[in-house]
């Protein structure tokens, strides 16, 4: 065992370290390629530096920027008491069309303007009528769900809906944002007059027929002679 134990020792202290690369003495051009040359400022240079601080100069200029806007004519609207017109096209809060003779909705239900939402926000429940035509029970809109993108009104093809410009509909009651049949058709009633609601159909509702037919000067295929 003493024999074992010695030539174990023995082989330990045989093994040798591996060997560690010792780095190279730099040389004088080397080390001094390392040192970053620095120079002294100019004497413009600080005096310029110097006047600035202490007649602040950049705080005077600061300042008169700001004394240039305070006779100005103010940008900010006071708002509510400065209310902003929406352009026309706004895309704001929905509403039902009537029609001007007897009051009642456009909408038929055939379910256009529901099938074309992307965000799946509109829910239209219809019925059949004593003379078996569609009957629209309810038609509601979830606000909060949609997008304003405008694809219901381009889809409907009777003009039964349409976005009006009012947009301050903020509220704190989350049942306030879902528009039943009777609140879009009183939408209709209070921003959407006779003018404004002719007005809008005729230019920004989509498609006309004549968006389908060639535009003039076109280039057309007429095919071989």
């Amino acid at each position: 065992m003493e024999d074992n134990e010695a030539s174990v020792t023995a082989n330990e202290t045989s093994v040798t370290a591996p060997e560690v690369p010792v780095p190279a003495a730099a040389s004088p051009a080397e080390k001094r390629s390392y040192l970053k040359p620095v120079t002294r400022a100019m004497p413009d240079g600080l005096l310029k530096g110097f006047f600035k601080k202490i007649f602040f100069v950049e705080i005077l200029q600061g300042m008169s920027l700001t004394m240039s806007y305070m006779f100005k004519k103010p940008v900010t609207r006071q708002y509510p008491k400065e209310k902003r017109e929406s352009m026309p096209g706004f895309r704001g809060m929905h509403a039902l069309v009537r029609k001007p003779l007897t009051r009642r909705a456009r909408c038929v239900g055939c379910g256009l303007c529901a099938a074309m939402c992307p965000s799946k926000c509109i829910t239209i429940y219809t019925s059949e009528g004593k003379t078996h035509e569609k009957v629209v029970d309810r038609y509601e809109i979830e606000i909060l769900r949609c997008l304003f993108c405008g694809l219901c009104v381009e889809a409907c093809p009777f003009q039964a809906i349409v976005l009006t410009g009012h947009y301050e509909y903020a509220n704190a009651a989350k049942d306030s944002f879902l528009l039943t049949k009777e609140k879009l058709m009183d939408n209709w009633d209070k921003y959407m007059t006779d003018e404004k609601g002719k007005f809008y159909f005729k230019n920004f509702w989509a498609p006309r027929k004549n968006h389908f037919e060639t535009p003039a000067g076109q280039a057309v295929f007429k095919g071989k002679r």
